[in-house]
């Protein structure tokens, strides 16, 4: 085709009509009439070996795949193997051999079903520290050989999703279920969930300390749904929210601290919908809020502290309807209102101490709507007040 479409060009250039007609043809022209057709003979044989080789290619591409399938499951039936044995050592071992199968697999869905053997070892049955027998020496050692196990596993998954999404050991975009897990620590600073889903769905944060200090979720979706911090610290310090969905819809904080100092909500919607805060610290130190969706809707204030000190709120929309304010205390000092859309609209305040002193900008939509008296434990700028 190419042959043809240069052939045209250059008859076409030359403005040629026709061809001249010859009766009687030289040796010369009958040789290159010959070596023509040899060519174009040769030319075909040529394609139809091209063709035959890139079958043959295929054949052999979807054989080795087949053999690196075949390969693959009997390392990762050997690894499943050893993280159902009794020796904790010997889980670890199980652990980075299906880390590394998850590196060496040569499907994506492969890497996905190691992983998912990972994620699913994490949601098995698990005695918190606090829930063990009193002077149980043998199950405190049994204890701390399988945390050991599960924060390793915790570990592996960081360091994968650390990788940037070009590395072919990179983890990111791929799902992650840890649905109704146990954290009693983990280290996942740094981490970068960009596509695909992370689910924390019902897990609990009890005792310890959860890093998830500058961690990225960049696209796809987080979802912490009814999960629970109790006792523990769990730390999303200078984390970034970046376009994707984030869903904490149902969590409990009734003791120890959640903290999102420095954190950045851009873009993306962030949902804290019914959260309950009973307890303990929640702390939006200085975070920003910048071009995002942050619906704070049908969330409880009864004990505790809810601190925005010094946060940032521009562009996007931040909602606090109905959110019901009934104990603890609720900080917005120094806060600076610069644009979008913060709404009150419909909250009750009855028993919290929720404090807006030396706030900057306008006053949010609905928090004033009262009348002439704030409510009790209100405590706004002077150039606020009805």
């Amino acid at each position: 085709m190419v042959a043809a479409a240069v052939f045209y060009t250059g008859w076409d250039l030359l403005g040629a009509r026709e061809l001249k007609p010859e009766r009687r043809i030289g040796s010369k022209t009958l040789f290159d009439l010959v070596k023509l057709s040899f060519g174009v003979v040769a030319g075909a044989g040529a394609l139809v070996a091209l063709v035959v080789a890139y079958r043959r290619q295929r054949v052999d591409e979807d054989g080795a795949l087949r053999e690196a399938t075949r390969l693959h499951t009997e390392r990762f039936t050997t690894a499943v193997t050893q993280l159902g044995n009794d020796s904790a050592a010997v889980r670890l071992g199980g652990v980075h051999a299906l880390a590394g199968l998850a590196d060496d697999a040569p499907t994506r869905a492969l890497r996905q079903t190691c992983i998912d053997v990972l994620c699913a070892y994490l949601r098995l049955p698990y005695i918190a520290e606090a829930d063990l027998p009193a002077g149980d020496a043998e199950a405190r050692h049994t204890y701390l050989a399988l945390r050991e196990v599960r924060l390793t596993v915790i570990r592996l998954i960081r360091d994968h999703l650390r990788l940037p999404h070009e590395h072919q050991h990179s983890w990111q975009g791929h799902d992650f279920d840890l649905t109704e897990v146990t954290f009693d620590g983990g280290d996942l600073s740094a981490a970068r969930f960009s596509g695909g889903t992370v689910n924390f769905s019902g897990a609990v944060f009890s005792g310890g300390e959860v890093n998830f200090d500058e961690t990225w979720f960049s696209g796809g979706t987080a979802i912490f749904n009814g999960a629970t911090f109790s006792g523990s610290r769990v730390s999303f310090h200078g984390a970034m929210f970046d376009g994707s969905r984030v869903d904490f819809r149902g969590a409990t904080v009734s003791d120890g601290m959640l903290n999102f100092f420095e954190a950045v909500f851009s873009n993306g919607l962030v949902e804290f919908d019914r959260v309950r805060f009973s307890g303990g610290r929640a702390s939006f130190d200085e975070a920003t809020f910048d071009g995002s969706v942050v619906v704070f809707g049908g969330a409880t204030v009864s004990d505790g502290l809810v601190d925005f000190n010094r946060a940032t709120f521009t562009e996007g929309r931040v909602d606090f309807r109905s959110v019901t304010f009934s104990g603890g205390t609720v900080d917005f000092r120094h806060v600076v209102l610069s644009g979008g859309t913060v709404d009150f609209g419909g909250a009750t305040f009855s028993g919290s101490m929720v404090d807006f002193t030396d706030a900057h900008g306008s006053a949010p939509l609905g928090l004033l709507s009262g009348g002439s008296h704030l409510p009790t434990g209100l405590v706004v700028p002077s150039a606020w007040h009805p």
